[in-house]
C-alpha cells in the first residue's frame, strides 16, 4: 500500500463520496460479525480512538495516518491550525500503519503512551521526525519528548490486546471505505482520499458544515 498523492480540493471533488452512501454500501456487503466495526458510529465514535480539538464539536474530522507518511506530516500543521482556529471541530485520530513493522510498533508505543498521559507529546514528536524511522530513532525521539519509553513498552505488553484490536478496527474501516493509503480523511459527510493544503482544507470544512446544516 502506498501513500495517496497530494491533491487539491478541486481535484478531490472528483473523488468525494457522501458517507451515508458509503456506509449503506458497507452494510450491504457485510457478511460477518465484524460488520459493526465499519458502522458509522464505530468509525466516528470509537471510544479507544484519540480525540483532539473539541470533544463535543459540531463537526467531526477523522484522519487515518502513518508515522512514516510524508504527506501526513505535511498535512498535520494545517489540520491542527484549522481545528484550533475553528474551535468546534472534533478531530479523531486513527493510526493506520501501512509502511511496515516499524510503523506498526510506532503506532503501538504511541497509543501505549496514553497510559502515562503522554499521547499528544508522543504523537507530535513522531510526526515531526523527517527521517525514516528506526527503533533507535523511535525510542530516542519519544524519550526527548518526555515519554518514559520503558513504561510505554510495559503498558504495551499489558494492554497490547486492546491496542492491536484498535489498529485492526482502523484498518478494517479504512479498507471498507475504499481508502488506498495515508493520509485519508472524513470531513463531516465527505471522505477525502489524500492530503489537502491549508486553503482547500478550509474550503472542505466549509462545505462539510454547509452539508450538515442542509441535513438538519
Amino acid at each position: 500500500m502506498t501513500t495517496s498523492k497530494h491533491i487539491t480540493w478541486t481535484a478531490a471533488l472528483l473523488f468525494l463520496a457522501v458517507l451515508t452512501t458509503a456506509f449503506q454500501s458497507i452494510r450491504a456487503q457485510a457478511q460477518s460479525p465484524d460488520a459493526d466495526v465499519a458502522s458509522p458510529d464505530a468509525i466516528l465514535r470509537d471510544p479507544d480512538a484519540p480525540i483532539l480539538g473539541d470533544a463535543n464539536g459540531d463537526l467531526t474530522i477523522v484522519e487515518w495516518f502513518d508515522y512514516q507518511c510524508p504527506y501526513c506530516k505535511k498535512l498535520k500543521p494545517d489540520l491542527l491550525r484549522a481545528v484550533r482556529e475553528d474551535g468546534h471541530i472534533r478531530l479523531v485520530l486513527k493510526d493506520w500503519p501501512v509502511f511496515g513493522p516499524t510503523s506498526v510498533h510506532a503506532a503501538q508505543v504511541v497509543l501505549a503512551a496514553k497510559y502515562q498521559d503522554k499521547y499528544v507529546q508522543a504523537h507530535d514528536a513522531l510526526m515531526a521526525v523527517n527521517a525514516k524511522l528506526t527503533e533507535d530513532l523511535l525510542k530516542g525521539t519519544l524519550a526527548q519528548a518526555g515519554v518514559d519509553v520503558s513504561q510505554a513498552e510495559r503498558d504495551l505488553a499489558a494492554h497490547g490486546n486492546a491496542i492491536n484490536a484498535l489498529l485492526a478496527r482502523n484498518n478494517m474501516q479504512a479498507e471498507a471505505l475504499g481508502f488506498q493509503g495515508t493520509p485519508a480523511l472524513i470531513i463531516g459527510h465527505f471522505r477525502v482520499p489524500g492530503a489537502l493544503d491549508a486553503a482547500n482544507l478550509k474550503l472542505a470544512i466549509g462545505d462539510a458544515r454547509a452539508a450538515l446544516k442542509r441535513d438538519k
